[in-house]
């Protein structure tokens, strides 16, 4: 068929116009699925009772075992992903060794985010039913493991982690955030927490809430700009709030409620709220 032949010279012509590879034999990227194997190899070394896949006798050698497992997985990956990055960088053995030795501080850290939970979410029966079933936790989880690895400047794996997180949760938590301790999520469809944002200890976020940037339209000249809120320790804000700006910073203790639309700073012990919209009730048999 002619349309195919004619369709296939003008993509193989449009392979070639662009500043970055399209149709290249040579180019290696890290493996998505081997990555997310990596994620559940993490669940199972940092809760073996709910996701090993065997028995445990001995807990040292299992977490040796699994250790060595995802270290050995990870370097493949993070030297594919380096393959293609043209700036310097440490190397994937120096990477590789505080990625693991930060492991047994990212597993405190998580078991204070169940506490969190657990404190916050009254439907939580219990911290079984956290560790197994919640989104938002599973959402953290991978933020935690994707920080560890966006702070050592390793491109391409912390945002396939932190993009499949967001597919299985629909809570898109960006790597390079700053996410303190006790950190709970309810619900969490529709979260989104920008790269630069800074959130402190003992907060919890609701489903659809936003924080982002004020102002995307000058892209890339904008990077590396702090462009999303700071907020401070034993902040709640309720679903639906948007809040958005580099400089803004919602203080400490204050509490945002739902579908707010804030733009500057709030001081600490605030209570922010919407006015309440006036409802119109047409009954059935009202004529107008």
């Amino acid at each position: 068929m002619n349309s195919i032949k004619d369709t296939a010279k003008k993509l193989a012509l449009g392979y070639k116009g662009e500043d970055f590879p399209l149709f290249d034999n040579t180019l290696t990227l890290p493996d998505k699925a081997e990555i997310i194997s990596v994620l559940r190899d993490l669940q199972s070394l940092f809760f073996p009772a709910y996701f090993a896949s065997t028995k445990i006798s001995d807990a040292e050698e299992f977490a040796e075992e699994l250790t060595s497992t995802i270290y050995y997985k990870l370097k493949k990956q993070i030297d594919r992903a380096f393959s293609t990055y043209k700036g310097e960088h440490k190397s994937t053995g120096e990477i590789l060794e505080h990625f693991i030795s930060e492991l047994p501080a990212i597993h405190s850290l998580l078991i204070k985010d169940i506490y969190a939970t657990l404190s916050g979410d009254p439907a939580a029966s219990s911290k079984e039913e956290i560790v197994f079933c919640y989104p938002g936790f599973y959402a953290i989880f991978v933020y935690r493991v994707a920080h560890l690895l966006y702070l050592e400047g390793v491109p391409f794996v912390p945002r396939i982690m932190s993009e499949h997180a967001h597919s299985q949760t629909g809570i898109d938590i960006n790597p390079g955030a700053t996410i303190g301790e006790y950190f709970f999520i309810d619900h969490g469809t529709g979260i989104v927490i920008g790269e630069t944002t800074v959130i402190g200890n003992r907060v919890k976020i609701y489903q659809g809430v936003t924080l982002g940037a004020l102002s995307p339209r000058k892209g890339q000249s904008l990077s590396g700009i702090k462009r999303h809120p700071t907020v401070c320790d034993d902040v709640t804000i309720y679903s639906g709030a948007s809040i958005l700006g580099g400089e803004t910073v919602i203080g400490a203790g204050s509490v945002i409620g739902g579908n707010s639309f804030i733009t500057e700073s709030v001081d600490g012990g605030s209570r922010v709220s919407v006015k309440k919209p006036e409802h119109i009730v047409k009954n059935k048999g009202n004529k107008e």
